[in-house]
């Protein structure tokens, strides 16, 4: 008797994936004119202004990766780490600890060298990077090697597990990983767009490692996105918008990897989400041009290097109130002499007060005077 396949992996034809021209054609043209104005803003922006929306998105897509999988990255250690990488200076930033470095270190290389092929060793190092003590959490992990035994997808508690998905057997992944970097380093004639949506899908669907097999599929998709644009200039995250979609990207992953090899729910789904990352991706250079018009501003006001350090971390986008307290913290000095930081900036107009007074009091910076 035949075995019914019950995961796409196990089908006679697989990989050959199909997908409906028809239905994509027109997302696809709508999403690279998108890509292509946008790129367009990046440009007109000016080499400083590109490297701080580059900065910008680039901490973004490591903060939100990282988030998808439950893990949550400290936003200034992410940024710092990226700034020292990019050599753009980045004053009184913490320094970044060994799990965030590596994770900036397999994003950088994915967009930053986009040009250069992928390959084993190449995943490898990627792995490694992304656990450098071998372990993920409490678990040994085999790193910077496809993984020698079986993988499921679970969730829900201890007895009462449900199975999501089931990977291919470890016996099979150097020839199924040999065949998909052939395909991602040939040129196909692909749409590089599509080829990105294809690769994500393809790569976790194999899914090759103990554990990282979301973020690094997602740092492929970035690198196929980055062949795409032409440049390793980012302004914006398909990650941060996967995540905003989270359980709708489980939910199409799992019927996706259960079901025919004709995936154009999938390649649909993907381009739909690009789509609303390219959108959000207007706020970000919005907040690097109010940023720069900001210091335009008060270019001739004497801030202190502490207060200049302050509005910088306010101007990038501080998560939460801002209170003397934090401040105090952040600044590593005595509680009086931020309240002193802040009381001037407040008689300067630079920040306005929130709250109702007291310890609950917060600040942030005043609205442009345009905004007014």
């Amino acid at each position: 008797m035949r075995r019914i396949a019950s995961y796409i992996h196990q089908r006679p034809d697989w990989p050959a994936f199909t997908w409906d021209p028809a239905v994509l054609e027109a997302l696809l043209g709508t999403v690279r004119h998108q890509q292509g104005r946008l790129l367009g803003r990046l440009e007109a922006l000016g080499v400083d202004l590109r490297a701080e929306a580059t900065l910008r998105t680039l901490t973004l897509d490591v903060l939100k990766s990282s988030e998808i999988e439950g893990e949550l990255l400290p936003p200034a250690s992410v940024r710092s780490s990226i700034a020292w990488r990019l050599g753009l200076e980045q004053a009184a930033l913490p320094p970044a600890d060994r799990r965030v470095e590596g994770v900036v270190a397999m994003l950088l290389d994915a967009t930053q060298q986009a040009a250069a092929p992928l390959t084993a060793n190449r995943l490898f190092g990627w792995h490694a990077a992304l656990f450098p003590t071998g372990y993920s959490g409490l678990y040994p992990l085999q790193v910077g090697a496809w993984r020698t035994g079986p993988i499921q997808v679970v969730s829900g508690p201890l007895g009462r597990e449900r199975v999501h998905y089931e990977a291919p057997a470890a016996t099979e992944l150097d020839a199924q990983m040999q065949h998909f970097l052939a395909w991602f380093n040939a040129d196909q004639g692909l749409d590089p767009v599509l080829k990105a949506g294809l690769a994500h899908f393809w790569f976790v669907t194999i899914h090759p490692f103990d554990d990282g097999n979301g973020r690094i599929a997602r740092a492929i998709a970035d690198l196929q996105l980055a062949r795409a644009d032409g440049t390793g200039q980012r302004c914006y995250s398909m990650s941060a918008q996967i995540q905003a979609e989270r359980q709708a990207y489980y939910d199409l992953l799992e019927t996706s990897q259960r079901g025919p090899l004709d995936v154009t729910p999938w390649l649909d789904w993907f381009l739909g989400c690009l789509g609303r990352a390219l959108q959000a991706a207007e706020q970000t250079l919005g907040q690097v041009l109010a940023k720069a018009r900001f210091w335009e501003q008060h270019r001739d006001a004497a801030f202190t290097v502490r207060q200049r350090q302050l509005l910088t971390r306010l101007l990038d986008g501080f998560e939460g109130k801002f209170t003397t307290a934090k401040w105090a913290r952040m600044a590593h000095c005595s509680q009086d002499t931020a309240g002193r930081d802040i009381a001037d900036l407040v008689s300067q107009g630079v920040l306005v007060h929130e709250g109702a007074g007291g310890r609950s009091t917060s600040y942030r910076l005043a609205p442009e005077p345009d905004a007014r």
